[in-house]
């Protein structure tokens, strides 16, 4: 029975705002792309939207209200879209996108662009690729005939979509340039046209254009013309709406268009396009070249960053181009070494954790890693949740990356990294390939099971316990009898437990709002959304204490998570000046249940209170 994700869909567009902030919305591989018109409206949000169930991370990147949701991205996608009149940014006249361009500075609006041009066709790229690559091994192990006429019809369906990629871009980039879009198909076909293509013997041939001399160019699978072309024409189509009457601009706007931009491509835009992508494709490989160590280390532990940044597309185009110029790619099998870093990561979190939750979790995102090259469950779930795996995949994923760099390691079609697409690979460096992402992988694990992660934070008990909260502290948990004060001692305030402290650091005993924090900072209280109210109080006395000792970054209304860190104090600066540190965790109002939990931070002792012996007067 196929999962429902109403409720998901109804919490996040509440979260972000409303139906009514939202410009536009699109998804990717993992994530929902939001385009809102006040992204203050969500920002504030973004604690709550952060812990619905179904929700891996949120980050804001490409001009975007990115929330990361992982493999069921496009279930949440559809139900959003039934349930509410959103616009489809990829369904957009142009409308939609309009910021994409000028969010940020010159770097990032120029990758922002890219980005938007390239997400819609990452997927027919990738599934063309996979299947030229399967081709190769049918053809290498006489598997097919490539003389035959059915390797002939699979090898068009695999090359279609590289052959007409300048079509392809052609699209999406009218799209995010805001322009006709059959004008702008129009304008970039006619340098595929047979024609035309018939004029082109070799790259640099000169043939006559009224008088002036134009550099003929072959533009089958090249990236930078068809954009440059719709980004002119962009400024142009404004132009000419202002000039051409209404009344005929039906043929004269692309009349118009085609006599100017066709002749300004094939002039001046095609080849010095095609010029600076070879130029950027041999900048890439005389880096390679001359120390492919040094790319793979950058590439292989940085490309985790890019990705959580939201900026990774927009490498795209370098490796595509390199594609269609030299015939292989050797970004993609560095690129690898941070995928199959990051599949160790689940694999090492999962051998390593002692919690039932987190091994599911870790198991469930180790497959769509391995087998398509999907990350960012692991990424946002597992690595940037727990630090340390992120710290081991950074550093065995730069490793890799540096030995595939300096092996010269290629892919020969376009692809995500995975075990299914291994035949990406195919060629005499396939071995190094095999032995990078294999390190990678295995290295990550084991670096990551022996640096360990701390779970502190997170419930270690099976569902059903009844309620559980987190000490608010780390030190050793003892009875509200052996507290020195009798306030507590006494249970007037409620019942509950203390600590002795052996850390500064202060954390959300459970998820709710925090409903009072007290000026000194020693003392605040937090309501569940069921009811129950907690008193964290740190130390005897304090009140009396000079404000400084007590930083709380949390604020009356604020939303926190059970585990989240909210603030610190100087421990030592209380025991000096001769005070108690012992911090009391009561339940001033409590929902009944049938027992309290509460796991001791430092130790990971549970101490179950049973509500009806120990919660004297507490239950309301």
């Amino acid at each position: 029975m196929a999962k429902d994700y109403s409720k998901l869909a109804s919490e996040i567009i509440a979260q972000v705002g409303g139906e009514q902030n939202i410009v536009s919305l699109y998804h990717c591989i993992t994530r929902l792309r939001f385009k809102l018109k006040d992204v203050e409206l969500a920002r504030k949000n973004k604690d709550k939207i952060q812990q619905l169930d179904g929700v891996l991370s949120v980050i804001e990147g490409n001009g975007q209200f990115q929330v990361v949701i992982g493999n069921h991205v496009a279930d949440v996608f559809q139900t959003i879209m039934s349930k509410y009149s959103i616009q489809n940014a990829l369904e957009s006249d142009g409308d939609a996108e309009e910021s994409t361009e000028k969010q940020g500075n010159v770097f990032i609006r120029f990758f922002n662009v890219l980005s938007a041009i390239f997400n819609p066709i990452i997927v027919a790229l990738a599934g063309a690729g996979m299947l030229k690559a399967l081709l190769v091994v049918f053809t290498t192990y006489h598997l097919m005939d490539a003389e035959g006429s059915t390797y002939k019809i699979l090898a068009a369906a695999g090359n279609s979509v590289f052959y007409f990629l300048p079509l392809f871009l052609a699209i999406s980039a009218a799209r995010i340039f805001k322009v006709n879009m059959f004008i702008a198909l129009a304008i970039v076909g006619a340098l595929l046209e047979p024609n035309f293509t018939a004029m082109v013997t070799e790259n640099g041939v000169t043939v006559d254009f009224f008088g002036i001399p134009a550099v003929l160019m072959g533009y089958s699978g090249t990236v930078i013309p068809a954009i440059v072309s719709i980004y002119i024409y962009s400024h142009l189509e404004r132009l000419l709406k202002r000039i051409i009457p209404k009344s005929i601009e039906i043929f004269a706007l692309s009349l118009v268009a085609l006599l100017i931009m066709v002749p300004l491509t094939v002039l001046i835009i095609g080849p010095v396009g095609v010029m600076l992508g070879d130029g950027l494709g041999n900048a890439m490989n005389f880096i390679s070249d001359k120390s492919g160590l040094l790319a793979g280390l950058l590439i292989g532990g940085g490309w985790t960053f890019l990705v959580m940044i939201g900026i990774h597309w927009g490498v795209v185009p370098i490796m595509v181009n390199n594609l269609a110029v030299y015939g292989y790619d050797t970004l993609r099998p560095m690129i690898a070494a941070a995928t199959f870093a990051s599949a160790g990561v689940a694999l090492g979190v999962f051998l390593r954790s002692r919690r039932k939750e987190t091994k599911g979790l870790a198991l469930s995102s180790l497959l769509p890693a391995l087998l398509g090259g999907i990350t960012e469950p692991i990424v946002y779930g597992l690595s940037v949740k727990f630090k340390k795996p992120l710290i081991a995949q950074t550093i065995v994923g730069a490793l890799a990356g540096a030995f595939m760099g300096m092996m010269q390691t290629k892919a020969i079609v376009y692809v995500f990294p995975a075990l299914t697409t291994l035949p990406a690979f195919f060629g005499d460096t396939f071995v190094y390939y095999l032995i990078g992402i294999a390190f990678a992988f295995f290295g990550t694990a084991i670096l990551t099971y022996v640096l360990g992660f701390e779970e502190t934070l997170e419930p270690v008990l099976e569902e059903g316990a009844g309620l559980q909260v987190m000490t608010p502290v780390a030190g050793e948990a003892i009875t509200l009898d052996d507290v020195k004060d009798e306030v507590f001692s006494s249970r007037a305030m409620g019942d509950g437990l203390a600590v002795y402290p052996s850390a500064g650091d202060i954390y959300a005993p459970l998820t709710g709002t925090v409903v009072t924090v007290f000026p000194t900072g020693h003392a605040f209280g937090i309501q569940s959304a069921a009811g129950t109210e907690v008193l964290v109080h740190i130390g005897l006395d304090t009140v009396d204490l000079a404000k400084g000792v007590f930083e709380i970054s949390v604020k009356q209304g604020d939303q926190v998570v059970k585990g989240q860190k909210i603030g610190t104090f100087d421990l030592a600066k209380i025991i000096e000046k001769g005070y108690d540190p012992t911090t009391m965790l009561v339940f001033t109002s409590m929902i009944k249940e049938d027992a309290l939990t509460v796991v001791d931070q430092a130790k990971k002792d549970v101490t179950a209170l049973v509500a009806n012996d120990l919660l004297k007067g507490a239950i309301s």
